[in-house]
């Protein structure tokens, strides 16, 4: 069973960074795309960014492209998200996912997506 638990949330000023960390367990992730949504009040949860494990190659939602990163560790099965030039409408509860097959492109809807962590709380002042 896929196991993702997400740390590194905070509160930070406009301008600010923080990096997100998602440990991942319980499966060999390669045949995976793990990816990286957000959800802030009476909002749905939206795609912000994803990774295909094997390969490396990543898809960004324009929302955030050039501003946020993501990567992994692979041999220590982490995912990452760096994001810098933080917004106020970057608040949200940042939440980690896990995507099995779909190895076509990485998958940017929330119902491609099997596993999901217990998200972590980014809030961002202006």
């Amino acid at each position: 069973q896929v196991q993702l638990v997400e740390s590194g949330g905070g509160s930070v000023q406009a301008g600010g960074s923080l990096r997100l960390s998602c440990a991942a367990s319980g499966r060999t992730f390669d045949t995976y795309n793990l990816g990286w949504f957000r959800q802030a009040p009476g909002s749905e949860r939206e795609f912000v960014a994803g990774l295909r494990w094997i390969s490396g190659t990543t898809r960004y939602a324009d929302s955030v492209m050039g501003r946020f990163t993501i990567s992994r560790d692979k041999p220590r099965n982490t995912l990452y998200l760096q994001m810098n030039s933080l917004k106020p409408e970057d608040t949200a509860v940042y939440y980690c996912a896990a995507s099995h097959g779909r190895l076509l492109e990485v998958p940017v809807q929330v119902h491609e997506y099997g596993d999901w962590g217990q998200g972590t709380q980014v809030t961002v002042s202006s």
